[in-house]
């Protein structure tokens, strides 16, 4: 691993040096994108539009449009934003784990102490597995402010990063049914539906299928064979009531 951020996290007066590496990785197949002509890969340049030249990454600037014209904004513009968080992760406050809604989450990153018997880090551990709480604080990552939680996993802090509440659109535009359209029975076996699926959480079950399945094609092309199709079976049901097709489900799932 590579650690991409360097600072300490911060709670009280008590200060843990710390580096993050990245927690996830990307389990899809990393395919490149080629001329259809020759197979020769296609490269994205960064091109002046006046000159229509490409541009050296070293001379690339950022910039704000401001009144039909653009402000430069330097790495030191950055820092001076909010030199604290781009170098700290406060912990604000501390939260119930359950409180914070999954469509928050965005990815996490481990949290490595700087010094290798840190007691602040392990009491930090420690002391959030004993409440079953989680840190809420704000960070500069990649000069963006990031609001994040921290919780142990495994004795290791991880810093989960999750999206500020403005980010989250309304639901007021969609089209959707009114409460009370449905039964007391057709709730009833809905409800009994959803036991009959039932099980405590375990990701290990699952894998990235479909990837596997693309790569053994692709290996099967390389050796000139080609892929069988499999047609995709349709699941009709008997009736259009939603009970009926409810009874049918739990006849299933115990079949």
């Amino acid at each position: 691993m590579r650690s991409i951020w360097k600072g300490s996290i911060g709670f009280g007066l008590v200060n843990i040096p710390i580096k993050l590496y990245s927690a996830v990785q990307n389990s899809s197949l990393d395919l490149d994108m080629l001329d259809g002509r020759d197979h020769a890969k296609i490269h994205f340049m960064r091109v002046n539009e006046h000159t229509k030249k490409e541009v050296p990454y070293d001379k690339i600037v950022r910039a704000y449009k401001l009144d039909d014209d653009y402000v430069v904004v330097e790495e030191a513009d950055f820092e001076a934003a909010s030199p604290e968080k781009t170098r700290l992760i406060e912990i604000e406050s501390f939260v119930e784990m359950s409180e914070v809604n999954p469509m928050f989450y965005e990815t996490s990153y481990y949290a490595e102490p700087e010094q290798k018997n840190s007691k602040a880090y392990t009491l930090l551990v420690e002391a959030l597995k004993k409440s079953k709480k989680a840190g809420l604080a704000r960070f500069v990552l990649r000069n963006t402010e990031n609001l994040c939680i921290i919780h142990p996993e495994n004795n290791v802090l991880v810093v989960t990063r999750i999206r500020f509440g403005q980010e989250i659109r309304d639901t007021e535009d969609l089209n959707i049914p009114k409460e009370g359209a449905i039964s007391k029975k057709e709730l009833d076996m809905g409800l009994a539906l959803i036991n009959q699926y039932a099980e405590k959480f375990d990701v290990s079950k699952f894998k990235d299928q479909y990837s596997d399945d693309l790569l053994k094609i692709i290996k099967a092309k390389a050796k000139g064979k080609h892929p069988t199709v499999k047609k995709m079976k349709v699941v009709k049901t008997s009736s259009d009531d939603l009970y009926d097709q409810l009874m049918a489900s739990l006849s299933k799932k115990g079949a």
